[in-house]
């Protein structure tokens, strides 16, 4: 029984003994438990709600003691917000937007990009301040660059900018896709300057010349298709270091059989030479690092781990060709990290260089850490943020080279001469913008102080209501003979949990009929001392108040009435709360007559069961008869009455079970209850005993596994996984679940006993079925459980004529008869038609730009544009309507070339399941659809796809 009730049972026990009249005010005090002992600190858990004097674990623990100030408010130090002295402003990540604060952040870092941007003609400098709003994106990096140069704040937020642009603040883009749009749409919005020396910023700063030279191998004719980059996009995949990059870059490409190109003098298709040739190069040069690429296989674009050795200094003279007097020494001036495995999630930070000093620092959103010894510090968590399967080590870098796996851009400046001038490096924000960053800065100044007072004050009132607690608490326990008063515990309880404001004492819903404490009321209040009372009600007033006599006797009398003197009867909870909504129904039943009737009345009759309400009557007083026909044995769904109520309630419930207050619950009941104690005991016995023998096994450590055969054995034995499962289930819950008796190896046996799974299938993903053991683990299994066929799997290594061996054998052997069967019986479910969904992935190499076609993997690519289409449902082995694919890609059937796993279907009377093509394949689309001209490539080259993130977005507006 728990400790309330069994409080209330003993605060009633006296009336089994005492009369009606003669009840004194001992027993009144007994029945509000007004003696029942205090309890001390330290021997209850949690507050004892049945007892009035218990006031430990109301919230006192908080109080009592030294406190840190710090626990009287929720409000952080403003100051933590506040810029560090010679340090960089940061930029709050909206949720998925690090890739943008990196490049702003290179940006902002470009002096001469700065300089240019705080010139361009700004509308909207004659309005008041309050008014201003930025509109285009010149005036939204304008006035976000003044604030990363001038703000106090330790980090600004950039989501002006980024609702501009339009950009999905919680899907993470493409960000070498978005430095290419980006600049795009700043060179489109600066060219209309009036300024001419605003116009091509943009140019002046990241744009370079190259050609494309394309030699005829016959006639030896050479044509030269002039193009600019901005950046140039190297292929990492087979190169270790940077100078492999571009060197393969500029390589000569061979153009013979099926690409042959027309030469105009030959005039038919010839085999030749292509290069490209670089002319210069501009003076901030951006670095495409081709991480994430599209992965033919897969479906989706993946990241490559490859680690790349750059330079700090670079020379890029032998790779130009012309102009020899422009300046080729360049400096690594940023370099951009994506940290994560995967190209579809990850970090974005960025390592920049400060143009001013020399020194690097490292830009992680709002975070900002400068390197020490102005050196570039990687570190670790940029190249190996998260383990990779095939992990490489790190290749040893030379003396001013850099290596990293997470490098997917890099920034080089043009190596200047030295420049004295101070006004080079220092660049001043003009006078408007600056009085936009002073407006901010007075309004961050303002939210500190108050930020400051709110935190002061809360520390004032935190400390003052510590002193009254401390005070009070010691004040609180009523001693005996002393006056007293009753103080309801919710109201305590928050006096105590709130730092601050305390409402008013309110005693209204204590109150009895004769406005006095109800005894019912007893267990949600606390008896305190006079002293504490009159305090209490001085600082927090309130009332009315409840003191010793507020012990009501009539309440008490009424209560006996019920429960008290001659024999009791036990009567169900829930039929007594049955019968009040039924009286209660018929008393509106009578009002409602009583309307109708001229206000006649017979006053309230409970109806027999001949006249209706039969089903109420008839269980009434069966909640509490147990399934055997006696007593239930649950004492918390029953409650004692008088025979004075047990009689009237029998004229209304006649056939109701009557148990009076000496009938003893059911033996038979009891004897279940504890046979089922005793059984979770041994349950919760046996699951201790069986984790403690078995505890790696439960808890997934030190697991034996078939890829790398553990050093010290040369036998692992195998068991179903369900079995574990299973196992796992019942120890984490012994009394919910039921204890595993049989290990079930017969699950991964064939009918003729033989094993079922290979060496290499078990690596390979039929592993998933079972699980591994230790022979010591085994040997216990052996033990605890029935074993209707031990299964285990054998290393032996030998050396040979050839060298060493190693073979692999299990016990029992397989049977490759039902082995063959069961590979034979997967092949025919995989080519299970019914119903069957294909889909097409359309691909357009020359224009690198890929059609997605499948819903579940999201494929996309920086140079990526998302198309989906889906094949109808096949039923049975009969080839789909694939003249489909020309209504959903609107190409024609003999320009239509579909490959599956680079493998060409071109058979025509072949079917599905000969070509390979099995329920949920990706066949690709190739059209033909070839270019006529270079100029035509060239466009393609430079104006990539974008992803299909940025569609709709500012970026693709202009």
């Amino acid at each position: 029984m728990a400790p309330r009730l069994q409080l209330e049972k003993a605060a009633w026990r006296w009336v089994e003994t005492v009369k009606p009249e003669e009840i004194r005010q001992e027993h009144v005090e007994l029945a509000y438990r007004v003696n029942l002992p205090a309890c001390k600190r330290g021997t209850c858990r949690r507050n004892c709600k049945g007892n009035p004097n218990c006031l430990v674990g109301i919230g006192e623990q908080a109080w009592l003691g030294d406190i840190d100030e710090n626990a009287f408010h929720n409000i952080d130090d403003p100051n933590s917000e506040r810029r560090d002295k010679n340090t960089f402003v940061g930029l709050t990540n909206l949720g998925a937007t690090c890739y943008v604060n990196t490049f702003l952040q290179v940006w902002f870092h470009n002096l001469e990009l700065r300089r240019s941007l705080y010139q361009c003609h700004n509308s909207r400098t004659s309005p008041s301040l309050s008014e201003y709003e930025p509109q285009s994106i010149c005036e939204h990096l304008q006035y976000l660059f003044a604030l990363l140069q001038n703000s106090n704040r330790k980090y600004i937020d950039p989501s002006g900018l980024v609702k501009a642009l339009g950009l999905d603040t919680g899907q993470q883009q493409d960000a070498q896709e978005f430095s290419k749009l980006f600049l795009s749409l700043l060179e489109d919005t600066l060219s209309k300057q009036k300024n001419p020396n605003l116009q091509n910023v943009i140019q002046r700063q990241f744009c370079g010349q190259f050609s494309y030279v394309t030699v005829c191998n016959e006639c030896g004719r050479s044509s030269a298709l002039p193009s600019r980059f901005y950046e140039l996009e190297l292929n990492i995949q087979g190169n270790k270091n940077l100078t492999e990059c571009v060197t393969e870059f500029l390589k000569e490409e061979k153009l013979d059989e099926d690409n042959r190109y027309f030469c105009e003098s030959c005039q038919t298709k010839q085999s030749a030479t292509r290069r490209i040739r670089l002319h210069s190069i501009p003076p901030t040069l951006n670095l495409q690092l081709m991480r994430f690429v599209f992965d033919r296989q897969t479906g989706h674009k993946k990241k490559l781990n490859t680690f790349i050795s750059f330079p700090e200094q670079l020379d890029m003279g032998p790779f130009l060709e012309g102009k020899q007097d422009q300046r080729c020494v360049y400096e690594l001036s940023a370099v951009l990290i994506h940290r994560g495995i995967s190209a579809y999630s990850g970090h974005y930070i960025a390592h920049v260089k400060d143009a001013r000093t020399g020194d690097w620092y490292k830009f992680n959103d709002e975070e900002i850490e400068k390197m020490e010894g102005k050196k570039l510090q990687l570190g670790t968590e940029e190249d190996i943020a998260e383990t990779v399967k095939s992990q490489t080590r790190k290749p040893k870098c030379s003396k001013g080279y850099h290596c990293s796996r997470n490098a997917y851009m890099l920034v080089y400046k043009v190596q200047e001469e030295e420049n004295t001038d101070p006004s080079w490096t220092n660049v001043e924000v003009p006078a408007f913008l600056q009085r936009l960053v002073d407006q901010d800065n007075h309004k961050f100044e303002e939210w500190c102080n108050e930020m400051a007072d709110m935190r002061k004050q809360s520390v004032d009132k935190g400390k003052a209501k510590h002193e009254e607690v401390k005070e009070l608490y010691e004040l609180l326990p009523a001693r005996d003979g002393e006056p007293y008063e009753f103080i309801p515990l919710d109201w305590l309880k928050k006096w105590l949990e709130d730092s601050t404001a305390t409402k008013e004492i309110d005693n209204a819903l204590f109150l009895c009929s004769h406005g006095k404490l109800h005894p019912d009321k007893v267990a949600d209040s606390k008896r305190v001392s006079l002293q504490a009372a009159q305090l209490l009600y001085e600082r927090y007033s309130g009332g009315p108040r409840m003191d010793g006599a507020s012990l009501c006797r009539e309440c008490v009398g009424q209560r006996f009435g019920l429960f008290g003197f001659g024999e009791g009867y036990w009567v169900g909870k829930a039929s007594l709360r049955s019968w009040r909504q039924l009286a209660l129904e018929q008393l509106e039943e009578d009002e409602h007559e009583t309307k109708h009737s001229n206000g006649q009345t017979n006053g309230l009759v409970l109806h027999s069961s001949k006249e209706g309400n039969g089903d109420e009557m008839k269980t009434f007083n069966e909640d509490i008869v147990c399934c055997h026909g006696s007593l239930s044995i649950l004492e918390t769904e029953r409650k004692l009455v008088s025979s004075e109520v047990w009689c009237k309630l029998r004229e209304y419930f006649f056939k109701a079970p009557e148990f009076t207050q000496n009938q003893e619950s059911c033996q038979q009941c009891l004897t279940l209850e504890q046979e089922e104690k005793d059984n979770e005991a041994v349950s919760k016995m046996m699951a201790m005993d069986q984790k403690n023998q078995l505890l790696n096994l439960f808890n997934e450590k030190n697991r034996p596994t078939l890829n790398k055969w553990p050093q010290g054995t040369d036998v692992l034995y195998i068991v179903p996984l369900f079995f574990v499962d299973e196992w796992r289930k019942f120890i984490r819950r012994p009394t919910k679940s039921s204890p595993v008796s049989n290990v079930g190896n017969t699950l991964l046996l064939c009918p003729h006993g033989g094993f079922m799974f290979t060496y290499d299938s078990l690596i390979n993903g039929d592993g998933q079925h079972v699980a591994l053991l230790w022979p010591s683990e085994w040997e216990v299994i052996s033990r605890l459980f029935i074993v209707d066929q031990p299964i285990s799997i054998h290393c032996f290594k030998e050396t040979t004529l050839s060298g060493p061996t190693t073979q692999y054998t299990t016990q029992p052997d397989i049977c490759w008869e039902c082995r063959e069967s069961f590979l034979f019986q997967q092949q025919r479910d995989l080519r299970e038609y019914t119903q069957a969904t294909i889909y097409i992935r359309k691909v357009i190499e020359d224009q690198r730009m890929i059609k997605e076609a499948v819903p579940e993997l999201n494929a996309s690519s920086s140079e990526a544009e998302e198309e989906k289409e889906e094949i109808p449902k096949v039923d049975g082995e009969k080839d789909p309507d694939f003249s489909q694919i020309m209504h959903a890609f609107s190409v024609a059937p003999f320009d239509q070339n579909l490959s599956i796993d680079g493998k060409s279907l071109t058979d025509d009377s072949a079917t599905l399941g000969s070509l390979g093509v099995i329920p949920e394949s990706i066949v690709c689309l190739k059209a033909d659809e070839p270019i006529a001209d270079y100029a035509a490539m060239d466009d393609v080259y430079q104006v990539r796809m974008p992803e299909e993130g940025f569609k709709g977005t500012g970026l693709l507006g202009h």
